[in-house]
């Protein structure tokens, strides 16, 4: 057995943690290049000066693309989307979760219940037949047709249940004996000791809708409609250079820094969530896996 202190211990911690902090500036170069970029002037991002800092300094490239309705209007769309997507993901993971967490000799549909949703994970109904059930509930064109076809989510689903099946179940006896129900046992205990896994899958669905841009291309018809990503998607290599009337402006601005300033907004929201949600991401993670 190796001594918590000794010679090998140190050095394999010290390797350890040197490749971790590598591992780590490897992930962040390319953002802090795309940041650079988008601050720089077009001269120099043209002739390949601009690396880690920019250079030159100017927001020209910020003014263009905040000034853009169009992007504006997408940015707002994905929040949209983002915050009620997320809401409804929770909402009903934590209510599908928490019967599919019962005994068998509670539930006794148990057991079919969960193989049914375990098939959704393995089988799909296909691109066609999805586009044709959105098309028949007239949700084309609309916000509710990126929502409502991801709302449930088998992954998050088993993070939960297994969360829920690790609780005491002294709890929920006692619960009972006090002459609580199902709702008032899940959303005054089970959903209070849960935040560990509800800000892991709240995190997962934010992140999910957030990048999402191909349902976008495939459910709405007009570009007014579409979510940021897919906004990025469609223009990112033809930017609409046309509303640059300021002379000024022209010069220190060129597609690459609108294209790095788009893509560095597009980032942003999610890099500040991300922060204030970490503390419970390993833990929920963790759990949520183990449990039984």
């Amino acid at each position: 057995m190796v001594e918590p202190n000794s010679l090998s211990r140190k050095l394999f911690h010290a390797a350890n943690y040197s490749f971790m902090i590598a591992l780590s500036l490897f992930c962040l170069l390319p953002f802090i290049h795309i940041w650079a970029i988008s601050f720089s002037d077009s001269a120099a991002v043209n002739g390949g000066l601009v690396k880690l800092w920019p250079v030159d300094f100017n927001l020209d490239a910020y003014s263009y693309i905040l000034g853009d309705s169009k992007f504006g209007s997408a940015f707002w769309i994905s929040l949209q989307r983002t915050v009620l997507g997320t809401l409804i993901n929770v909402l009903l993971c934590v209510l599908v979760a928490y019967p599919l967490s019962k005994e068998s000799t509670h539930f006794p549909a148990r057991s079919v219940y969960v193989w049914y949703f375990m098939m959704t994970m393995f089988i799909g109904g296909g691109l066609v037949p999805n586009y044709m059930t959105i098309k028949a509930y007239g949700l084309i064109d609309s916000l509710w047709a990126l929502i409502l076809p991801g709302a449930v989510s088998v992954y998050f689903i088993v993070l939960m249940l297994n969360f829920f099946r690790g609780l005491p179940r002294e709890l929920e006896e006692s619960a009972f004996v006090d002459g609580a129900g199902h709702w008032t046992i899940l959303f005054k205990i089970y959903m209070p000791l849960s935040l560990p896994s509800i800000a892991t899958i709240s995190l997962f669905a934010m992140v999910g809708h957030w990048n999402a841009w191909f349902d976008g291309l495939l459910y709405l018809n007009r570009p007014e409609n579409y979510p940021l990503q897919t906004f990025l998607q469609t223009i990112i290599t033809q930017p609409d250079m046309s509303k640059l009337h300021d002379v000024s402006q022209m010069m220190n601005v060129t597609t690459r820094n609108v294209k790095t300033a788009q893509i560095f907004v597009g980032m942003l929201p999610i890099l500040l969530v991300y922060p204030f949600l970490q503390r419970f991401f390993i833990k929920g993670i963790v759990v949520g896996s183990v449990k039984g």
